[in-house]
């Protein structure tokens, strides 16, 4: 397999450090609000990424942090926790917070067909381990206390600017708007490894330390935890091209100076989704495109994903509507023929499967998979074989093998349960549907995403279609 590295910026040969067994790591959501279309894209694509390597016969053991505490809203140290600012907004706790848009993110997912990481660990159950490295980085002279905070001095490595997109220049003090007199900060790209109390005092979540009570900055959750689940030596690091800098050459700097030897080999990076309208896709742009968003305007969310696989992870993809409806016909058309396909199989099922028709069709998909994750090329495989004069029942059986990559379920035809539930919980339903109809009237979508994410905490899940709502219990 072949894989793009940020890093080296190039394409390489994929050696992992232990034959047969990767360690992947993917910076998990900060879950202060929904997650919007963009940020999944990166998620769908790492599950991608994590699919291809199984299917070529990897064992892969991938962790993912959630992020609880330490975001702030300026990538400098300024500005205010997301969670904090979060619980703000919507009068809850903290805790209370975390927990909705954890469970809608992974809802989101399921909807997507992401495949769950095989460890997902919030950034609190790690404290101990946070305060641990800050120790040790201190020790070593990599760190230092300053304006009642613990900073990473960036000024004690050879090469901080490790993906080569920053410069050297750029370390004076005060060049950026972010940095101010009282951080008492020695380089202009030194972070914050341990905030305290007396910087935030309305910080939610605190904890005792060695500097005092307060709370740890955002990179270091994720070298911490990696190193808890994967060990010292991880093969490949996730996350959408915003992390790059300064997120990833953050946690790059502060876990090879701890550990004291290369940390990571390879950096899988996921471009934007851009909006022809208006540029990149964020949440402060007014109404947030979420996959519940998707569905309230009558689409099946894995027609999103299909949209996305026609596209390379390391190119922009430009949403629009009339593009992601161009996409819903194409799926439709071909989600039709494989069915199709299922049908004739199933009267010829006797007939075995031609192991050399499948071998020859099945290398070809993993070609193009090992050819740094070409998925629009994945697809053309199955219209190949749609087109190939071979039996149905060797049709199937590699589209439903491709698929356990792709994951737009080409052969499931989807039946909503009927519900069956207590005449008042029923009529609570209803209520809320016509609530979220309200708020969606009033362009109030926050308020029907919230509407809808309480629905399904309560295991309603509700599926918008051209002819309405329609909904069943989970």
């Amino acid at each position: 397999m072949k894989i793009y590295n940020t890093l080296t910026k190039r394409v390489e040969e994929f050696v992992p450090n232990v034959e047969g067994k990767v360690a992947m790591y993917t910076c998990g959501p900060t879950v202060y609000h929904f997650a919007h279309i963009g940020n999944l894209r990166s998620y769908l694509c790492e599950d991608v990424l994590e699919k291809t390597l199984r299917y070529l016969g990897y064992d892969v053991k991938r962790v993912m942090n959630i992020t609880d505490v330490g975001h702030l809203s300026s990538d400098g140290d300024t500005g205010e926790d997301k969670m904090v600012a979060g619980a703000k907004r919507e009068h809850k706790t903290v805790m209370e917070i975390a927990k909705f848009y954890t469970d809608v993110f992974f809802s989101d997912c399921k909807k997507l067909n992401i495949k769950t990481p095989d460890v997902v660990e919030p950034a609190t159950n790690c404290i101990s381990e946070f305060i641990h490295m800050i120790e040790v980085l201190l020790e070593k002279g990599y760190a230092y206390k300053a304006g009642e905070n613990i900073y990473f001095d960036t000024s004690k490595l050879k090469e901080y600017f490790v993906f080569g997109n920053q410069n050297e220049d750029e370390l004076m003090v005060g060049v950026r708007d972010d940095v101010t007199e009282d951080t008492n900060k020695k380089n202009k790209n030194d972070f914050v490894l341990w905030f305290t109390k007396s910087k935030f005092e309305d910080q939610a979540l605190k904890w005792d330390s060695p500097w005092g009570v307060g709370y740890p900055g955002w990179h270091i959750e994720c070298s911490c935890i990696s190193m808890k689940h994967l060990g010292e030596y991880m093969d490949i690091h996730c996350g959408g091209v915003d992390n790059i800098f300064p997120h990833h050459t953050n946690e790059i700097a502060q876990s090879e100076s701890y550990l004291g030897h290369k940390w990571c080999n390879y950096w899988f990076h996921v471009h934007h989704l851009n909006d022809r309208d208006s540029g990149k896709i964020s949440k402060s742009k007014g109404t947030i495109l979420t996959v519940s968003f998707l569905e309230e305007q009558g689409y099946d969310p894995l027609v999103y994903r299909f949209f996305c696989l026609q596209s390379h992870y390391r190119k922009p993809l430009e949403f629009s509507f009339d593009a992601l409806d161009n996409a819903n016909v194409a799926y439709q058309k071909l989600k039709k023929k494989c069915l199709e396909v299922k049908a004739e199989a199933e009267k010829n099922s006797d007939t075995k499967v031609n192991q050399a028709v499948f071998d020859e069709y099945d290398a070809k998909f993993k070609d193009a998979l090992g050819n740094d994750i070409n998925t629009s090329m994945a697809m053309t495989l199955v219209y190949d074989v749609l087109k190939a004069d071979i039996s149905a029942v060797d049709k199937l059986a590699l589209i439903e093998s491709f698929d356990k990559v792709l994951g737009i379920d080409l052969t499931v035809e989807k039946e909503a349960a009927a519900p069956s539930i207590d005449p008042e919980f029923e009529k609570f339903i209803l209520e809320q549907i016509e609530l979220r109809k309200a708020a969606k009237k009033e362009k109030n979508f926050a308020e029907a995403d919230r509407i809808r994410a309480e629905l399904l905490e309560k295991g309603v899940v509700l599926e918008d279609t051209r002819e309405g709502v329609k909904w069943y219990m989970s």
